[in-house]
């Protein structure tokens, strides 16, 4: 059996279920708690008895990892893998394809320049590759990304895949 352990490196503050009380613009306002919060994954990550250690990948946000960058040094140096939850945690269908771009570029190359290695891995901030945003597909593979994380097999009101495999597949 093969095991996939994620965590998506967001604060409560940014997830989707605020988006309509608490405004991208505000987010410097709010305490920020993803450094302990975080620091308290990776310790019981890390405790956990095992034949072999504990590894998982951790999809940051542009925005933490630009305030925080010894945080992302410190998953890398846990053996954790670095991989993108895009830059400000936007929908991808209420994007363009150029922003989307964007903002994937923008994130990759933050992650990229505090951990020294390419990052490989995406996942859509709230799962939003849905039907209505197949095309990120196609952008990811154009900038460099080797995997997504993004659909989940299920009926939800802003994502979801339904008929999806629950199991890795080909996209492409």
């Amino acid at each position: 059996m093969f095991n996939i352990l994620t965590i998506d490196i967001e604060d409560y503050f940014q997830v989707q279920a605020f988006s309509s009380v608490i405004k991208y613009e505000d987010w410097d306002k709010f305490e920020c708690r993803i450094e302990r919060n975080t620091d308290r994954i990776l310790e019981i990550l890390d405790s956990v008895r095992s034949p072999q250690k504990v590894r998982g990948t951790f999809f940051v946000l542009g925005w933490i990892a630009e305030r925080y960058p010894d945080l992302v040094r410190r998953i890398q140096k846990e053996g954790h893998e670095i991989a993108c939850h895009g830059y400000a945690h936007k929908l991808i269908y209420n994007q363009s394809k150029e922003e989307f771009r964007e903002d994937i570029r923008k994130t990759k190359r933050i992650l990229e320049d505090i951990t020294g290695i390419e990052v490989i891995g995406y996942r859509a901030p709230s799962y939003s590759i849905t039907d209505k945003s197949r095309w990120a597909f196609e952008t990811l593979v154009e900038e460099g990304f080797k995997y997504d994380s993004s659909i989940f097999p299920i009926h939800h009101d802003f994502y979801g895949m339904p008929n999806a495999s629950r199991f890795p597949f080909v996209i492409f």
